[in-house]
């Protein structure tokens, strides 16, 4: 596959189940291996049909696509919200990428660079001020990749385990 395949990046529609299935079984992989203290297999279908239809027709999501050579190779998905009305925060809108994934066969050709993209038109569009996400410390590449992007840490998230023996004189 060439450098200079040609990427077009649409709204996902209901024809995408079976694909975007097969990209996020990728990702839950990816996490399960990584945290199985955390990710399991589900019992059914990677997403359930309706989930990914309720997204479809959400008017606060967007679920985009990246199709090459008639293959979905990819995708994003984001959603826009508001800033609870808290006297202590400034109201704005924000985006917040759920999630982001290319194929594996699909890699280091630009299609993520494009997904993003695509979802920062789109936040643009829904009025949002600025574009968040989480990532697990483990998915080094991930971190590279929206570091490249501009993204920057804006808050760090710690977890302890109350099981840690090494630990066991504080609990």
């Amino acid at each position: 596959m060439g450098r200079d395949m040609e990427i077009t990046i649409r709204q996902a529609s209901p024809e995408d189940y079976d694909a975007l299935c097969t990209i996020i079984d990728e990702v839950d992989t990816l996490h399960r291996d990584r945290m199985p203290h955390i990710f399991q297999k589900p019992p059914g279908p990677v997403r359930d049909r309706e989930y990914i239809l309720g997204l479809l027709a959400d008017e606060s999501v967007g679920l985009f696509v990246a199709q090459v050579e008639g293959q979905v190779a990819g995708f994003v998905h984001a959603l826009v919200h508001d800033t609870p009305p808290w006297p202590v925060l400034v109201p704005r809108r924000r985006a917040f990428v759920d999630s982001v994934a290319v194929g594996q066969e699909f890699r280091r050709h630009g299609i993520g660079r494009a997904l993003m993209h695509r979802a920062h038109v789109w936040a643009t569009a829904k009025g949002a001020a600025e574009v968040e996400l989480n990532v697990f410390e483990f998915n080094q590449p991930a971190l590279a990749f929206y570091q490249a992007l501009g993204y920057e840490t804006s808050t760090r998230r710690m977890v302890r385990n109350l099981y840690d023996t090494d630990h066991a004189d504080w609990r």
